[in-house]
């Protein structure tokens, strides 16, 4: 299993920003698959605490329904261009980018693996009895950004390192 740790240990330059494009906005986008396979999207929340990152749902939502069927998952944080003034968007180049990672969901039930995911959010480890709270299996972290006239596609995979795809 591939946690936040490993994306770190593996490539820190690259999960730093990863990092800054995922937590610069609170809502991300997740695509689950239905009973039927289809796609379903839908809003999240998802956190990088501590090694792990983790997302969770409402007591009963249907995101969760799905995970628990079928773990596998995308999630899509939102593009952004972070610095102090706009340059970097005048002159094409972003210095964030737009992140998505994909994966297998864990759900977690045990409270106190769970407690400290929640202290680290500022709730009490019995805040949100009945909701459903998952860590990633990370299995693809994509940042893709512009670098003058080129979209970069930086990829890392557990086992594969970080590799950079460059199109004019």
């Amino acid at each position: 299993m591939a946690d936040w740790r490993e994306v770190t240990d593996a490539a820190p330059e690259f999960a730093a920003r990863v990092r800054e494009s995922f937590e610069s906005h609170k809502h991300k986008t997740i695509a689950t698959l239905r009973k039927d396979g289809s796609p379903r999207v839908s809003g999240i929340e998802a956190y990088i605490v501590g090694d792990d990152l983790w997302f969770g749902s409402m007591p009963g939502a249907l995101k969760a329904l799905d995970l628990r069927r079928d773990p596998r998952f995308a999630l899509h944080g939102p593009p952004v261009i972070l610095g102090a003034d706009d340059s970097a968007a005048s002159s094409g180049d972003t210095k964030s980018g737009d992140t998505k990672l994909s994966g297998y969901a864990v759900e977690v039930t045990d409270r106190d693996r769970i407690a400290p995911m929640l202290a680290a959010r500022g709730f009490d480890r019995d805040a949100f009895p009945d909701s459903h709270f998952f860590r990633a299996d990370i299995r693809e972290v994509v940042l893709t950004h512009i670098e003058g006239p080129s979209m970069v596609i930086d990829l890392w995979r557990p086992g594969q390192g970080l590799h950079r795809l460059k199109r004019p």
